[in-house]
């Protein structure tokens, strides 16, 4: 991380941690007063090393329980078919990631949904947007390890 101290990586682990405590908390975990946290905070997001600060929620709790990972192979690479399929899956919240992948596999796409009747839903949205050529599931059975903090 260029130009990223210590203290900017400690500011960073705290707030991936809980990014909704006090800058008085941040401070006192980090050894700053509020106001110098509160300018680090300042250069670390208009850097753009701090993207945004959301909140985050308990899917099962919300009915979302099922986590599904699609894997979709298609024979079409063309700019106006990925043009498509970046529109279809951006306009669709149950998928929550969509990544472009080496080897075999074409595209990887992370979604959340109510149960397996979502899913279906889901699916006959996404095959009528988009014409796929080979579309496969995993569902989650248990989730070991799930988060959003990045290792610094």
């Amino acid at each position: 991380m260029k130009d990223v101290d210590d203290l900017d990586r400690r500011i960073l682990v705290e707030l991936q941690r809980d990014a909704g405590q006090s800058l008085e908390a941040l401070g006192t975990a980090v050894g700053l007063s509020r106001n110098a946290c509160w300018r680090r905070i300042g250069a670390l997001e208009k850097a753009g090393i701090i993207k945004g600060r959301v909140a985050l929620l308990d899917a099962s709790k919300i009915g979302l329980g099922l986590s599904v990972f699609i894997q979709v192979r298609t024979s079409a690479h063309a700019a106006d078919w990925l043009k498509t399929f970046s529109t279809a899956t951006r306009s669709m919240p149950e998928i929550t990631g969509v990544y472009r992948m080496s080897g075999d596999l074409d595209y990887l796409i992370r979604a959340r949904v109510p149960d397996m009747a979502g899913y279906d839903r889901l699916y006959q949205r996404l095959i009528r947007k988009v014409p796929l050529s080979d579309v496969s599931a995993s569902f989650v059975m248990e989730e070991i390890k799930d988060t959003t903090a990045l290792p610094l």
